[in-house]
């Protein structure tokens, strides 16, 4: 079942700078072939339910397998019968802004 979803895989207490740790589990993610979307707070993620939960571990236990304290935040679309939903979303949304200021 197509999936969407939001997350930010990030280490603790490991200082104030956390870049180099996060393009870590970017990259994981990137690297999974699901259609993917990073900005300054999340990283979305778009595909099947089981490819998107597998992505999620593997870029947690990237940082985890070495001992790093890792906080995840997920949020799930889990939305029926709709692909496409990262772009989708964002276009049906921007249709209703315009009509809103004709």
């Amino acid at each position: 079942m197509n999936t969407l979803v939001a997350v930010a895989i990030s280490p603790c207490g490991t200082g104030d700078e956390l870049s180099s740790d996060v393009a870590k589990v970017v990259d994981v993610i990137r690297k999974s072939g699901l259609k993917n979307r990073t900005n300054s707070m999340f990283t979305e993620i778009e595909g099947e339910w089981d490819e998107v939960m597998k992505t999620v571990k593997e870029a947690t236990m990237i940082l985890a397998d070495k001992g790093i304290r890792t906080e995840v935040v997920l949020k799930a679309d889990v939305r029926p019968g709709y692909k496409d939903m990262m772009d989708g979303k964002i276009e049906r949304l921007e249709k209703k802004i315009a009509k809103i200021n004709e």
